[in-house]
């Protein structure tokens, strides 16, 4: 029930690399389907949740303007590739009993609804799983920076940053074996020591708006829900 969680509202930034799985490109739908079933656990006991989905599976803005494209077209690219994302959510969302609505930041009617606040939150009211696309209709803003965004807009209680690893570390844990995790962090520490958690823009706007930001382990089954009732799961940023 949503008695047992700490969090009743919370936005999940899924990275498009998530999506990918082994694979290492595109979309795998095993990833997507297990996605699903661990995030209806947490809407069928009455959390509401949103999610801000990537698209470096696809397309990466940034990787296409380093090989010479314009990078406000590039951004653009980008976006699209987070729409086919959260239709893939979706589908599986939908083929697990889960109501869901794709709002998309770029008009693209016949696949998606416009990015409306208050639409987005009362679909959030209703039991549905809001799942937000193409950024936030800008070039030169990540999809870190619209989760960022949306948390604060739809006043969620926590942001959470689904990652690889199981929190935030002060140096590469990939590669310094020696890495000390940190169980609580404040946004000014993360921005004074680099730790590129979110870019500075999406850190800075959490900080100034108070929002809460739990990094944690994707991969490890049933970390979203054990982090949503409060347990020790990664890393919290205040």
């Amino acid at each position: 029930m949503a008695d047992d969680y700490k969090y009743k509202r919370v936005l999940l930034k899924l990275s498009g690399e998530a999506l990918a799985g082994d694979l290492g490109y595109g979309i795998d739908p095993k990833v997507v389907d297990d996605l699903a079933e661990q995030i209806g656990e947490i809407v069928h006991d009455g959390v509401q949740v949103a999610i801000v989905v990537g698209g470096g599976n696809i397309f990466r803005g940034l990787a296409g303007s380093a090989e010479g494209m314009d990078r406000a077209q590039a951004d653009y690219i980008g976006m699209l590739a987070t729409v086919m994302n959260a239709l893939a959510l979706q589908d599986a969302f939908e083929r697990h009993g889960i109501f869901s609505r794709v709002q998309s930041a770029i008009n693209m009617l016949q696949v998606s609804e416009p990015y409306i606040r208050r639409r987005a939150e009362r679909h959030l009211e209703k039991g549905r799983v809001v799942i937000l696309a193409a950024g936030t209709g800008n070039p030169y803003f990540t999809t870190d920076t619209t989760a960022a965004l949306r948390a604060c807009e739809l006043d969620v209680d926590c942001l959470m940053k689904a990652t690889k690893v199981d929190g935030v570390y002060d140096s590469d844990p990939m590669q310094n074996p020696d890495a000390v995790k940190y169980d609580e962090i404040s946004y000014m520490d993360v921005l004074a020591k680099e730790l590129h958690v979110m870019d500075a823009t999406a850190t800075s706007l959490c900080m100034d708006n108070d929002m809460p930001m739990i990094v944690f382990d994707l991969t490890k089954r049933g970390n979203i829900a054990r982090a949503l009732k409060g347990e020790n799961v990664g890393t919290t940023v205040r």
